[in-house]
């Protein structure tokens, strides 16, 4: 199975059926927070539904070529949130990333330690010359992950996701291989 270790408390490894019930009851305890910016908080209502997105996303690496585009955070040998690669453009060798992190684990720096490992992942080991960041414009805690990664900022899409019954313009930050390695080695 694949594992990415990122430091000694954290890393990242590919779901399992295994984890449809511990995922459910994640989402579960943190479904106010989540919900507020992430419109499939709402479809995820039993064991049932986070066992079939774990089936998804085991498809989703055949899809791939053989990478898994979506992982498991483990911090401390506890699932505590995903991050993945929403859409990845094999031809032109871009993806965009996503990533959610359970209400009781924030500032811990998780989710920065998390985008970072599965940036260098994308960059170093599927050969990606892109990587973009999409987040909710109000959505001031995950833009400052990609400000924080020293991604640049390109511009807003403007009411592109629809969450409560509302529009939500996006704010789009990319980051290039080449510019990741002058910054990270």
């Amino acid at each position: 199975m694949f594992k990415y270790q990122v430091n000694e408390d954290l890393y990242l490894r590919m779901y399992t059926i295994d984890d449809a019930a511990p995922l459910y009851h994640l989402i579960n305890e943190s479904r106010d927070h989540l919900k507020e910016w992430l419109a499939w908080v709402d479809f995820n209502t039993d064991v049932e539904a986070s066992k079939e997105w774990i089936k998804g996303t085991l498809n989703g690496v055949f899809e791939t070529g053989g990478y898994p585009k979506t992982l498991a955070i483990i911090y401390q040998e506890e699932l505590v949130g995903t991050v993945g690669f929403n859409e990845v453009n094999r031809t032109h060798r871009y993806a965009s990333i996503g990533y959610w992190l359970s209400e009781k684990k924030q500032k811990k720096g998780i989710i920065t330690d998390a985008c970072r490992a599965i940036v260098t992942y994308g960059f170093q080991d599927i050969g990606l010359n892109r990587i973009e960041i999409r987040a909710a414009s109000g959505n001031k805690k995950s833009r400052a992950i990609p400000e924080r990664l020293g991604f640049q900022e390109e511009g807003i899409l403007r009411q592109v996701e629809l969450i409560n019954d509302e529009f939500y313009d996006h704010i789009v930050y990319s980051m290039l291989a080449k510019d990741w390695l002058k910054k990270n080695g």
